[in-house]
């Protein structure tokens, strides 16, 4: 414009009159698009921010009132009083949809001597009458329609006039819907002037709504669009469910609707709304429906909706509703499904905007529901109705927008046409002009890209490639003279395959990109199938080990109070038995399915992933316990509820899992290896499926310091902190003539705490270094008694424990027999235990090994006879020196007789077969006594004498020197003296094969 000017100055012969003219037309457009509408905002932030607001007032106070709901309906006005005078006063007071009547007590206590007027805001009243309180004299009655007394209608409500000398006022109440009861002290002028304001509100929603509906009616007409006729009777019956919402659907164009026609007109308006608000999706969306194959539903909803229609014209108002909410709720359902599905498969703005507004208006509407039914009061405040009528129709407004542009870039895209083309160069060419259009291809690109490129409504690269990619070449050809980009297309081009991933080389000449392009698809998938694999299981696709694991010290490396994380551990129960009946096809069917319906049942960041053949974790990120827990339990149950089906057949399995919480920068070893744990506690059938380990839990803290433990054991060429205690064995034959005793391994930690021995055993056998604590035992006891062995005259037989671990290690096995060859003159001393389940795994063996330790001068015992599968055909194979009865039978027996008998038959077979017997778990006196009626040989437990250090054993002269009960005591000297001294001599000794026990 300046430039035109200029030119008028210096050119010559320009007359002054069209320099001004010039002046004119600029300066008419600085005022009319910059400074008038500058002045206009910066005048109304002056009104808002500085001047008085003419219709600013407030109610006095908000009443407190007592109410409650008469169910039984025959509350007479002093039983009302009465009953209220209980309820403890609250401002607000909801009905909760119920419709008995609602009695209210009120203190309005006026100070001064002019009259005041109670506000009663609730739109849902259908009928109140009010009394005096001390006096019971009538103040009014009304309906919803025709107030009586003192009573008038105000705003959507009613206020009562209160007069000065009234300072109780008791109400009853029929009311309609999800209403809530409140009160509020008006002055007279107030009061006034707060509805004054409320109809000019309602009144600036509706001219607001009416011109905006008599615009679009214009458009329509101009245009020859029936859509837009649909839109503006759309915003009207929309503008009439606002209102009735709001409370002032009485008037239409500020004339008084008949009040007999209001239940009909409010039930219609809200057929017709569904109605039209069918039609006009139908008409906005109707090549989006077809693509995304959604008409039907909305087909569906229609015919709900005109049901819906009919239903007002025979249904009377309380009898609608109920079908409204039943049928409007199916359509709503089934318009929603086509919106969504519209919008994720088209991206389509003109659906999207649609939804929106579709879903602020009845989210509107039925806020009041649920705000009663819930309780979320928040709801009514957040969604009013004058912000909900305005945003909808502002909403469907950008629909129709939106319809309108894009019907507008589809006319431009129609008149694109192809300019040139390149035949002989087997590559695609291309060339586009600085806003993205094609201005000539070649068929090669044209081949490429399918029957569906470059037809009237696709001209543009961001049309085929998205807008992201359009500014990654624009970043090409600006900035590199040589270069390349790969991209992946949005959307399938081809029309017959999924989208594409393309080479684009290309160069910017003039105002022209020129470029080349190329089809890298199977070099790409290719590529990323590899990459896929690296983290992902070929088989089920859920995570492999390293995709757990990477995924895993991301999330670890961030928890925090508001990123907290779980992990659960699966395993499948019974999976192995398809595999072996049916075939690996059937299980990995089986795997499949299986991570399908886990997956189901996980959400936003939760991730599976499969870790072993059968065995799986779920990794819970910003996922809380108790989440967590409620995840995996409805996994469980949805694993254990429905079998999996491969072709004709039905496999039940079941899942057990062990879930984790899991604390900051854990290590996933470790905590695979406690919800590993958990998950074999999960197996047992009291756990249905299920152990949650919460940190600083007992059973968490112990596997934790069980698997320290293990680090510890595996690292350390010697463990550190082994340390022996004894536990005497006393004759029942001669009891102050023998010391015999069992060997039991102890542990300690760094800072001097002794370690459970379980813990210790349990880690040994994970670690597989029970073997070298075994040698440890085993090395240490002989090399005690050598140095002993004079201290030691009473001692017939050492027990000293080996693992079944140990004894399953032919390696191992071979170190203890030239172990035994080399302590030859102490291990006449020595009893080596094996417990039954392990002598009986394999007979032949066992019996070579017992053949092979009594050679050497040792003997051998079966430990824990008849916890397990006790045979007595096995045990004449046996050549066992003594039976070591489980403890399980000594306990408490003399309560037990069944007990007794098992005993006295375990004590008679082995005397049959020349074995002497040992009961463990003796802890009184009573016990040992009934033990030595039997006839068993020796006792061991805490009634004799609990573990003790070696140095403590060498001061005693029997077994029985460590009894400390007077009873106990008589016994023994009693047994002592009745035995003959010169009793054969005992040649017992014992052996045991399972880890020790403190009893």
């Amino acid at each position: 414009m300046w430039n035109a000017m200029t030119q008028h100055l210096t050119e010559p012969g320009r007359s002054r009159w069209a320099f001004a003219q010039v002046a004119l037309e600029r300066a008419y457009w600085v005022l009319s698009a910059l400074i008038i509408p500058v002045a206009i905002a910066l005048f109304s932030l002056t009104a808002l921010s500085f001047w008085d607001d003419l219709y600013s007032v407030a109610p006095r106070q908000q009443l407190e009132l007592r109410a409650a709901q008469d169910a039984s309906q025959q509350w007479t006005i002093a039983q009302a009083e009465a009953q209220l005078t209980k309820v403890r006063p609250k401002k607000i007071y909801e009905t909760k949809l119920s419709e008995d009547p609602v009695w209210f007590l009120l203190e309005p206590s006026t100070t001064d001597q002019a009259a005041a007027l109670v506000e009663i805001p609730s739109r849902h009243l259908v009928q109140m009458a009010c009394w005096n309180a001390r006096t019971q004299a009538p103040l009014g009655y009304t309906t919803a329609e025709v107030p009586a007394g003192d009573l008038i209608e105000v705003k959507s409500g009613h206020a009562l006039r209160i007069a000065a000398s009234t300072d109780r006022v008791l109400c009853k109440a029929l009311f309609q819907g999800p209403a809530k009861l409140t009160a509020f002290l008006w002055s007279p002028d107030d009061l006034n002037t707060s509805a004054h304001d409320f109809h000019r509100r309602s009144g600036l929603l509706d001219g607001g709504m009416i011109m905006l509906a008599v615009f679009v009616l214009i458009t329509a007409l101009i245009n020859r669009q029936k859509v837009y006729i649909v839109f503006a009777a759309w915003l009207i019956v929309t503008l009439r469910i606002s209102a009735t919402a709001a409370g002032w659907d009485g008037q239409w164009l500020n004339h008084q609707i008949p009040p007999d026609w209001l239940p009909q007109i409010r039930s219609l308006t809200r057929a017709l709304w569904a109605i039209l608000t069918v039609t006009l999706m139908k008409e906005l969306l109707r090549e989006d429906l077809k693509k995304v194959r959604s008409a039907i539903l909305v087909d569906i909803a229609a015919w709900l909706c005109l049901a819906l229609l009919v239903a007002a014209f025979v249904f009377p108002r309380d009898v609608f509703l109920l079908s409204m909410w039943a049928i409007g709720t199916v359509a709503l359902v089934l318009l929603l499904a086509a919106l969504v599905n519209i919008i994720l498969r088209t991206r389509s703005l003109v659906a999207f905007w649609y939804c929106a507004s579709l879903t602020v208006t009845l989210f509107s509407g039925l806020s009041e529901i649920v705000a009663a039914a819930f309780g979320l009061k928040q709801l009514v405040d957040l969604f009013n109705t004058v912000n909900a009528a305005l945003s909808s129709g502002l909403l469907a407004a950008m629909a129709i927008a939106e319809q309108m542009r894009q019907e507008h870039r589809a006319r431009l895209a129609a008149q694109a046409q192809l300019q040139h083309t390149y035949d002989a160069i087997p590559i695609g060419m291309f060339t586009l002009d600085l806003q993205g259009k094609f201005t000539s291809i070649n068929p090669a690109l044209r081949r490429m890209l399918g029957p569906r490129a470059f037809k009237s409504y696709h001209h543009t690269w961001q049309q085929y490639f998205g807008v992201e990619i359009w500014h990654q070449l624009l970043d090409l050809v600006q900035f590199s003279d040589d270069g390349e980009l790969e991209f992946r297309s949005q959307v399938d081009i081809t029309g017959t395959e999924g989208p594409r991933r393309y080479l684009v080389k290309a160069a910017l000449s003039g105002d022209k990109i020129e470029g080349s392009m190329q089809d890298v698809t199977d070099k790409s998938i290719a590529a990323e199938e590899l990459t896929f694999l690296a983290d992902n299981d070929a088989l089920t696709k859920v995570l492999n080990r390293r995709g757990i694991e990477k995924m895993f010290n991301e999330a670890a490396s961030r928890i925090d109070a508001d990123h907290p994380m779980a992990l659960g551990y699966l395993d499948l129960d019974r999976f192995k038995l398809i595999n072996d009946l049916y075939g690996h096809n059937a299980g990995d069917e089986v795997l499949r399915q299986f991570c399908l319906r886990v997956n189901s049942l996980l959400s936003g960041q939760m991730r599976l992933g499969r870790v072993g053949g059968d065995q799986f974790v779920i990794l819970l990120t910003d996922t809380r316990m108790p989440l967590a827990t409620v995840i995996c339990r409805g996994i469980v149950n949805s694993i254990d509820e429905k079998p999996f089906r491969v072709g004709e057949k039905a496999f039940h399995v079941r899942v057990s899992i062990g879930l984790l919480e899991v604390s900051r920068g854990a290590q996933l070893k470790e905590v695979v290896s406690t919800a590993d744990h958990a998950c074999r506690e999960a197996k047992h059938g009291q756990h249905k499926g299920l152990v949650v380990y919460e940190q600083d839990s007992p059973a968490f803290r112990e596997h934790q310091a069980e698997i320290r433990l293990i680090g510890e054991i595996s690292a350390n060429e010697i463990i550190e902190g082994l340390f022996l205690e004894m536990q005497p064995i006393m004759s029942l034959t001669r009891p102050l003539d023998a010391l015999n005793f069992e060997v039991l391994l102890r542990m300690r930690d760094a800072s001097g705490t002794e370690i459970p021995v379980a813990r210790v055993l349990s880690a040994a056998e994970h670690s597989g270094r029970m073997s070298m604590i075994d040698r440890w035992v085993l090395t240490q006891t002989l090399a005690w008694l050598d140095v002993h062995r004079a201290k030691l005259q009473r001692t017939q037989f050492v027990c000293v424990n080996l693992s079944g671990a140990s004894l399953n290690d032919e390696e191992f096995m071979h170190e203890v027999f030239d172990i035994l060859r080399r302590n030859s003159h102490v291990s006449s001393f020595l009893t080596i235990e094996i417990t039954e389940s392990v002598a009986l795994h394999d007979l032949q063996n066992t019996r070579r090994f017992i053949d092979r330790v009594r050679s050497y001068g040792a003997r051998v015992a079966l430990d824990d006879f008849g916890a397990g599968y006790t045979s007595f055909s096995y045990l004449k194979e046996l050549p066992a020196d003594l039976l070591k009865i489980d403890g399980s039978f000594i306990v408490n027996m003399n309560q037990h007789p069944a007990n007794v008998s098992i005993v006295e038959a375990i004590v008679n077979l082995a005397r049959n077969l020349g074995m002497k017997t040992i009961a463990e778990w003796a802890e009184d006196a009573s016990t040992v006594q009934a033990l030595a009626e039997i006839g068993v040989d020796y006792v061991q437990g805490y009634a004799v004498a609990q573990p003790m250090t070696p140095a403590r054993l060498l001061e005693a002269s029997s077994a029985a020197s460590f009894i400390q009960s007077a009873e106990l005591r008589q016994f023994v000297d009693a047994i002592d003296r009745q035995n003959n001294p010169l009793a054969q001599l005992e040649l017992l000794d014992v052996d045991k094969q399972s880890p020790p026990k403190i009893h």
